[in-house]
This record gives structure tokens, sequence and C-alpha cells, in this order.
């Protein structure tokens, strides 16, 4: 987040947009400052089966570095990435946060990726009592309040993207729906709040169908749900199966079914992977991955179409929605270190406190009782067409 005026540009943003707009004024471009570095942790899945949350993770992360860097670091200290891949292994993740608050000691973590890793983690962030801003999206990294005292999250939870998504069922008459959901910790997770929210929006669930992250053929799930009655499916997973369930549900012509994807399809490489199968797909996302769309006077517009051009001048490819929690956990973390230094308990408590923070997912208003700060108002319901997001009618 770059750039004077800012806070003319957002209208109604807090002092914390203002000490992160602070960051590139604080010293001479090019100057590095001489400080002893403020650190930051991160933990991501640059490799293995969540590498498509984790390669944009870390490129976000390590260029926001060295935007930071180039103008002066914070307070006359220059920033320092200390950044571990997972490997989208839980045990490893585990490790590596152990390793970052042990032997690294920095001050705050960010990631990781998926919420099976989050989740994994949660007990040492508490445990070693060091701020956590995790990627991920299952509510249950930051709920309940009370034992996730050191965690909070940047990614919406499962319950917003439900509801977004019986909020536009409910506007189309959809009232039957089947549901297949993958088996690991964000799937069940998602399956969780699909069950729970249907009846307060008038929706029956009519098929209910699991499968395994590493399955090849969701033909058998999609088969059952056709036959069901239901007027549309919804998908739950990241990854292969996410592409899997279009490719399918386009096999099977079930046109006439509408297919909803969570908002773990949220990155363009699912559409070239998919192809013209994803024609007509719906899905609740962040309004990161829909900048150019947004009108002028938007609060996020901005920010977001900063990050775009940055982003894809660098690594000359399209943002997603998961790199865009990096520039939110990434600008949090700045945020505090710029306001109170690398004091973990301080962090802590600039986190829950932060107000009208404008991010790439919305603008997050964290408080005692809320690691999240989001809301479903701060997505936007999407469909595929001709091989791109619009805003769906």
């Amino acid at each position: 987040m770059v750039g004077r005026g800012r806070n003319r540009c957002v209208g109604r943003a807090s002092r914390v947009l203002l000490w992160v707009c602070a960051l590139v004024l604080l010293t001479p471009v090019g100057v590095l400052a001489g400080g002893k570095p403020y650190k930051i942790g991160a933990v991501f899945s640059v490799t293995g089966g969540a590498s498509f949350l984790g390669e944009p993770e870390k490129k976000t992360a390590e260029m926001i570095v060295e935007q930071v860097n180039a103008r002066g670091g914070i307070n006359g200290h220059p920033v320092q990435l200390v950044l571990y891949d997972d490997e989208t292994d839980a045990t490893k993740c585990n490790l590596a946060v152990k390793k970052l608050i042990k032997r690294d000691k920095v001050p705050v973590i960010i990631g990781p990726s998926t919420s099976g890793n989050s989740l994994a983690v949660v007990s040492v962030a508490e445990a070693y009592k060091v701020p956590l801003i995790s990627c991920a999206a299952s509510y249950k990294i930051v709920e309940p309040v009370a034992s996730r005292h050191w965690v909070f999250k940047v990614a919406g939870s499962d319950k917003h993207v439900v509801g977004k998504m019986y909020d536009y069922m409910q506007a189309k008459g959809i009232t039957k729906i089947g549901i297949m959901t993958v088996s690991t910790g964000f799937g069940a997770s998602g399956r969780e709040e699909l069950l729970r929210l249907a009846k307060d929006y008038g929706i029956t669930i009519v098929a209910d169908e699991r499968y395994g992250p590493k399955d090849t053929d969701l033909t058998a799930q999609l088969t059952k749900i056709r036959q069901s009655g239901a007027q549309a499916v919804v998908n739950w997973s990241v990854g292969p199966t996410a592409v899997l369930a279009v490719k399918g549900w386009r096999d099977l012509k079930m046109e006439g079914i509408a297919l909803f994807q969570s908002h773990g399809f949220g990155s363009k490489k699912y559409l070239e992977l998919c192809g013209d199968a994803a024609e007509g797909v719906l899905l609740p996302l962040a309004r990161v991955n829909v900048g150019p769309l947004l009108p002028e006077d938007h609060p996020q517009k901005k920010v977001i179409m900063e990050y775009i051009r940055a982003y894809e001048a660098k690594y000359q490819e399209p943002i997603s929605s998961f790199g865009g929690h990096a520039w939110d956990s990434m600008h949090l973390a700045l945020a505090a270190l710029q306001a109170v230094g690398p004091d973990r308990a301080k962090i802590r408590d600039f986190l829950e406190n932060t107000r009208n923070f404008v991010g790439q997912h919305g603008i997050f208003n964290f408080s005692p009782q809320d690691h999240n700060g989001l809301s479903k108002d701060d997505l936007e319901m999407v469909v595929v067409k001709n091989g791109d997001w619009a805003l769906a009618e």
C-alpha cells in the first residue's frame, strides 16, 4: 500500500491505514535503512498440493518487502522476511512455526496457507504467545476467540462465503441443492457451514457427497446429485478436485443445474485448467479478484489496482485471492511494527484493535470478539464469463 494521499482515496480509513501509507514516506527512495532488522515470519505452502496458494503468497510477501526496504524500511529499520515452505504438510508446518518462534525469534508470523495447517499450529501460537495472521479460511482458526487470543486471519470465513452464496440462491429461487466437499479441514469446515445455515435461508440439501483430496474422478458424486432433484450443486475444495468438479459437471451435461464453487476457486489458473468447461460457474469472491470491475469511488479500488499493477509487472502472471491474503497479512504486520515495534504482546493488541483497514479482501474491523474482521458484505458474487471473472447479475 504505497503512495501519498491514501487517506483521501479511502475517506473513512483509520489511523491504521495512515501508518501503512507512511511506510513509503520515511526516507528517500532507494536508501536502505540502517537499524536492526524488523523480522516478519512466514509459512506458506510453496510446494506440495496447495502450491497454487502458497506460491503467489510467497511472491506477494517478497515483493512487499522489496518495496518497503527500497523506501527506507520502517522507522529506520529494514524489514526481513523469514520464510519457510511447509510443503503442504501439517507436521512440517508445525516445525516451521516453532523454528520461527524459538530460533528466528520473529515477533509476528503470517500464514499458513491452508486451513488444515493453520489449525495444526494454532496451539503453538497460543502456547508461545506469538501473534499469527493466518491466510486460510476456516472459521475454526479464530473461533472461539477465547482460545484464539493470539491468532487472526485475513481470508473471509466459510460462513461469510456460504451466506453470500445462499443470498444469491434465494434471489434466484433456488431452494434445493446438492453439496460435495473434500475430506480436508477446508472441506469439512465448509460442509459444516453449508449444512448449518441452509435452514436459515430456506434451502434444503437433498444430496451430501464427500470425496478425498487425491480422488481423480467425481462422476459418482455428481451423478447422485443430478438424480436427487437438486437445482444447484455446491463444490467445496481446492486443487485438482476443484477442476475435476467443473469438468465432471460439464461432461455430464448438467448445465441445467447451476454449479457453485467455494472461494477456494479464486485463481485464474483454475480457469485456464478448466477452459470452456468453467463457463457459467458461480462463486463468491473477494474484491481483489475483480478490481477493474469496481466503481472508481470504491474504497478498495485504489489499493487493489496498485497491487495488480505491481504484481503483474513483476511476475508476468495474474493476481489471485491467495496472493491477496499475503498482501493483507503483510500490511497488517507492517502497520503493527510501524506503530508499536517488534513487541509480540503489543503487536497482538494492535491487531485486535485495528479498524477500517482497507485491504485486498475487504475493510477489516477486528475486535476482541472478532479476529477475522470481515463479513459477507466484503464479497462479490462472481460468474465465469468468456474465460474471465464477471460480476454475477
